[in-house]
């Protein structure tokens, strides 16, 4: 195992070199037109929304010029993750399609977050219509379901749920296998890691951040672990394909669970480290 697991880092290097090729001459860049539709009028509506408050507002007032970089940064790594050649080379690689789930999860849907999409979508609706849709959401319980589900703690093991449970070999496989299953797959990780970052940005829940942030470090990390470790392939599909830099299905996988492990759960926890600092200052009493 250590061997494949070397020949998996040791493809890293080829991993870059052969996204790039495949990039350009093998893999296509998704032709689903109804998901390039989404994206693109997910840009066009923030950025309509956005103009338009900062022309009533004043140019940061509302959103913050910060938060408007943000989101755009978010938007754009979404856009690679479902439309660029990764999400066909996903097919092929776990490792590929690992690193496609962490820029879903753990860096577009924060950055979306925290760029306040529901004040610019408000804002990209026609004044006449914002009344009625407020009231609309709320007759047919949507309101309410977002509030609940942005518990702190609800969306802590909703996102524990899905994310464990979409890596249980049978579920995973169907979602190679079935493009309906897949578009649910992703659509399951992208909501919960939207809901999951939306109930720890809220006004005064800085305190459940450091908890939250590093027990999913932790259970992603053993996640990772487990398949970084593992002497046997948990998804067979990868059998036929060629992994980065020529790797078989295993170290593929060990790779794949490298990134989960490693790397993502440094983000993590540099974020509770963060807010756990940030905290701390707020607590510290005032100078006289």
């Amino acid at each position: 195992m250590k061997r494949q697991l070397a020949a998996g880092l040791a493809g890293a290097p080829a991993l870059a070199a052969a996204h790039g090729q495949a990039s350009l001459e093998t893999w296509p860049w998704n032709d689903d037109a109804w998901l390039w539709v989404l994206v693109l009028a997910a840009g066009l509506a923030y950025g309509a929304g956005l103009r338009r408050l900062w022309r009533s507002a004043g140019v940061g007032r509302g959103i913050g010029r910060a938060s408007a970089g943000a989101w755009a940064a978010g938007w754009a790594l979404l856009a690679l993750a479902l439309l660029s050649p990764l999400d066909p080379l996903g097919s092929v690689s776990f490792a590929a399609h690992m690193v496609q789930h962490e820029l879903l999860m753990l860096v577009a849907a924060p950055l979306l977050v925290v760029g306040r999409p529901l004040v610019a979508g408000t804002w990209a609706l026609p004044a006449r219509w914002r009344g009625p849709v407020a009231r609309g959401l709320q007759r047919t319980g949507v309101t309410g379901a977002v509030q609940r589900l942005s518990h702190p703690v609800v969306a802590w093991l909703l996102h524990l749920v899905v994310l464990w449970g979409w890596h249980a070999p049978p579920l995973f496989e169907a979602a190679l296998h079935h493009d309906g299953v897949h578009v649910l797959q992703h659509a399951s990780f992208f909501v919960s890691a939207l809901l999951y970052w939306w109930a720890l940005v809220q006004p005064g829940r800085l305190a459940a951040v450091p908890l939250s942030v590093a027990t999913t470090a932790m259970h992603t990390g053993v996640l990772g672990a487990l398949l970084t470790f593992s002497t046997t392939v948990w998804y067979p599909h990868y059998r036929g394909g060629a992994g980065p830099g020529k790797l078989d299905a295993l170290a593929d996988q060990h790779l794949g669970g490298l990134i989960m492990w490693v790397p993502a759960g440094a983000v993590m926890l540099a974020v509770a480290l963060a807010a756990l600092v940030s905290l701390l200052r707020r607590l510290e009493p005032a100078p006289r």
